[in-house]
């Protein structure tokens, strides 16, 4: 016989309501009525909550489809100041004379009175709406630290290395809108590009993913390279943007192969030649300079201890501190520990806004984004779990930072060092089983991709279904008391107990939340079937909408 608690489930997973709702209390302040209300919990992984997941999903999926092929610039150039706002800068620039005088004049009663003035001033100019802030003057209040003597800044050669192939340098014109091309008949057309970036070869693989050779799979350049691959892609931009000469812009996922290794899908808006982008790929590296990992000086059995009279990590057997990380990299020869590169493969191909084919690449572009890394693909064989497992490894005992605990296995200290530390319990995402060495964002947007956040795209989702059925927000309502108009009303939020008297079970709550979704559901769906009526002809472009 089948269960009521898995009918609900599915139920709640059909209809798009959290199963893991977070409860916050709602309180009037002017009439003391309180009330419970249920918030998603805003998960993005199916493993911990599959409507929330699913929901942000389709969010990136619209701010993806929104800025993909946009025909004119998402932000807009700034306002000029106007008079009053160019006076405060004026009064400024006359105050830092002021206290540049005084300063070099000895009257120290009269700097600290101008840096309170001109504190006060860029408080003025903050609220007189311009953005951003002037550099401050004078040392802060209770900053100790600003006669310190600032470390010396490690500096390298900029030069490219002599391997990787020249590409032209351009000035980067401030656009963002890609070139438009005229067909024979007249027609105008403005393209943009799907762009596949994966790393390159370990060794050969089958079908499955996993090596021919396990023996001869470089599985430590494996490890090396996903620790890596983030510096990698903001490389390959840069030098994209270099080349191409405009601002590229670019929404992307990072995804792993059957092969576990790190790969990358790219919504380009604009396009550029087959022939640019492989020569970008080839000649885009990025080099590590960190201390020579070819020895483990220290395994587990025999790891460095932390000395407290010290404060460092000593030589189990001779009492020696290890060296710093300082001293480290003054050893450093003239070749990087490690040059992370792309491989030979490059896919690109040219799109069109409003097609088929986009909604398509979308959905391949966003599949996995629900998905922990060490779940995108099946693992059934026992071949594929040693293969996952010795990558992991891998992953265990690679350094990530300057900060990482591995480094003791290699007998530096880690920038920083702390007690409690040792080689391979390192806390940092990249070393665990579930993120296989891609611990960062897993969604990479430029920062003029669309000219919006993802709470913006939440609020345009919510005001179309809003403006479809012609209803608002109880909450956005004013109560009849006192209140100026366009006021809102004075509430108190906290988070609710569990074990408060008025708080319904949670299965009560997920079914009030999918009598609700239900309703809702239907008339969305009525309010879309008069709006068909009315203009039969009138193309849905809110297909990409997600009803919150």
């Amino acid at each position: 016989m089948p269960r009521s608690v898995d009918a609900l489930r599915q139920l709640a997973h059909e209809y798009g309501v959290c199963t893991r709702p977070v409860m916050l209390r709602r309180t009037d302040l002017t009439t003391g009525v309180s009330e419970v209300i249920d918030l998603p919990c805003g998960a993005t992984r199916e493993d911990k909550c599959p409507p929330c997941a699913k929901r942000a999903r389709r969010l990136r999926q619209q701010q993806c489809r929104e800025g993909w092929h946009r025909t004119d610039e998402p932000l807009p150039e700034p306002d000029e100041p106007t008079e009053g706002q160019r006076s405060l800068i004026v009064l400024r620039a006359h105050f830092v004379f002021e206290r540049n005088r005084a300063e070099q004049a000895a009257e120290w009663d009269q700097v600290r009175e101008l840096e309170a003035a001109i504190a006060e001033l860029d408080q003025a100019i903050t609220e007189s709406g311009m953005r951003g802030h002037l550099t401050p003057v004078g040392k802060p209040e209770g900053d100790d630290q600003a006669d310190a003597p600032k470390p010396v800044r490690r500096v390298r050669s900029t030069k490219r290395r002599q391997d990787a192939p020249d590409l032209p340098r351009l000035k980067v014109a401030p656009t963002t809108v890609g070139r438009t091309y005229e067909g024979r008949d007249g027609h105008v057309f403005q393209p943009s590009t799907f762009l596949t970036l994966t790393l390159d070869t370990y060794g050969r693989v089958r079908n499955d993913g996993t090596p021919v050779n396990p023996a001869t799979y470089d599985y430590r350049r494996a490890a090396w390279d996903a620790v890596h691959f983030p510096a990698l892609l903001d490389r390959f931009w840069q030098n994209a943007r270099r080349a191409a000469g405009w601002s590229i812009q670019y929404f992307g996922a990072v995804e792993p192969q059957r092969r576990l290794a790190p790969h990358a899908h790219f919504a380009m808006r604009g396009t550029m030649s087959r022939d640019l982008l492989r020569r970008i790929t080839a000649a885009t590296y990025h080099q590590v300079w960190w201390p020579p990992v070819d020895a483990v000086h220290y395994p587990d059995h025999h790891a460095p201890i932390w000395d407290p009279d010290q404060k460092a990590y000593v030589d189990p057997d001779t009492r020696e501190p290890l060296p710093t990380w300082e001293d480290a990299l003054d050893d450093i020869g003239d070749e990087p520990v490690h040059v992370a590169r792309f491989g030979p493969q490059v896919h690109a191909e040219g799109v069109l806004g409003g097609t088929a084919k986009a909604d398509k690449l979308i959905g391949y572009l966003t599949k996995y984004l629900t998905k922990s890394v060490d779940t995108c693909h099946a693992i059934d064989t026992d071949r594929q779990r040693t293969h996952l497992e010795r990558f992991w490894h891998e992953l265990r005992y690679t350094p990530c930072s300057p900060r990482c605990a591995n480094w003791l296995r290699y007998g530096v200290q880690p920038k920083n060092a702390r007690p409690n530390q040792s080689a391979g319990r390192c806390k940092a995402k990249v070393h665990q089983r579930t993120t296989l060495g891609m611990g960062g964002r897993r969604v990479l947007v430029s920062r003029q991709w669309s000219g919006k956040t993802l709470a913006d795209h939440k609020h345009d989702t919510r005001a179309w279904v809003k403006a479809l059925l012609g209803v608002s927000d109880p909450h956005d309502q004013v109560p009849a008391t006192d209140a100026e108009p366009g006021t809102p009303a004075p509430v108190a939020w906290e988070m609710a107990r569990r074990d408060d008297p008025d708080i319904p079970p949670i299965q009560h709550r997920l079914l009030r939340s999918i009598s609700v979704r239900i309703q809702q559901r239907a008339q969305l769906n009525e309010a879309r079937e008069r709006q068909r009526q009315i203009k039969p002809d009138h193309d849905d472009a809110t297909t990409g909408k997600v009803a919150a």
